[in-house]
């Protein structure tokens, strides 16, 4: 089950090598509200580098899963982030590297003789019979 939650980056930790062929990291994030929240996401593997191009006090958005596990009768939970993006207009939400998909604009189609609003030809009838 997939979760997404807005606030303000508050700290991103070192990445770290659990193994040799395992890595995580962390960031924290704040909730607005009455009572603002500091909330721990963990990010692995190829998702590590999700939090690079973000700053300390950069507004984001964070999609993530619940993880949880037993480990010699004690339970942990995790927060799993997929997927980090800037708070606010889904253009903003693009990594540095990504670019932006172009914008559709209204163009005039062959069919437009009521200057150039997309409409349809003066002559047409929209009755079937």
């Amino acid at each position: 089950m997939a979760f997404e939650i807005e606030g303000t980056l508050h700290k991103v930790f070192d990445m770290e090598s659990k193994s040799a062929s395992f890595q995580t990291r962390e960031f924290v994030i704040t909730t607005e509200g009455t009572y603002p929240q500091f909330v721990k996401f963990q990010l692995t593997q190829d998702k590590c580098s999700l939090v690079d191009g973000y700053n300390s006090g950069d507004r984001v958005k964070v999609y993530f899963d619940l993880r949880g596990r037993e480990w010699q009768d004690k339970f942990f939970t995790n927060l799993n982030a997929w997927r980090l993006e800037k708070a606010g207009a889904i253009g903003d939400a693009l990594p540095n590297n990504i670019q932006t998909p172009p914008s559709f604009e209204t163009q005039s189609t062959p069919f437009d003789n009521n200057g150039g609003d997309g409409g349809l030809p003066n002559d047409f009838d929209d009755l079937p019979f």
